[in-house]
């Protein structure tokens, strides 16, 4: 039950930070979407993203930063497998299923539902 609990509060944490910087500063949407995967890859870089990863589960993997610890996970792997490729390689291979996931279900969207016009 603690792992819920845990995944909720840092989940939650991160999101309200991202929508305190949308609503209280400049940012649009698409900065802190760069920013917080940014983030999360330097973090991640650092080693400092995986206690937080180890502490909320997946209420540190789905938000946007977790993508960015997904992508530099990745790469580090796969450096440490087959070198200097692995940094051409990695970051798409751990992150594949996570974008052709977003592909697919937004090409699905897109035919089922018509936007409305402005």
């Amino acid at each position: 039950m603690m792992d819920y609990i845990m995944a909720f509060i840092i989940g939650g944490i991160i999101c309200a930070v991202g929508q305190i910087l949308m609503d209280f500063t400049p940012l649009t949407p698409a900065h802190v979407l760069v920013l917080f995967v940014t983030l999360g890859a330097v973090l991640s870089g650092l080693g400092l993203y995986q206690p937080l990863v180890d502490i909320a589960g997946a209420g540190a993997t789905v938000p946007l930063p977790g993508f960015g610890h997904t992508l530099v996970k990745g790469v580090i792997d796969e450096v440490n497998k087959y070198g200097l490729l692995g940094v051409l390689t990695g970051g798409l291979r751990s992150a594949a299923a996570g974008i052709t996931a977003a592909v697919v279900f937004g090409y699905l969207m897109a035919l089922i539902f018509n936007p409305k016009p402005k």
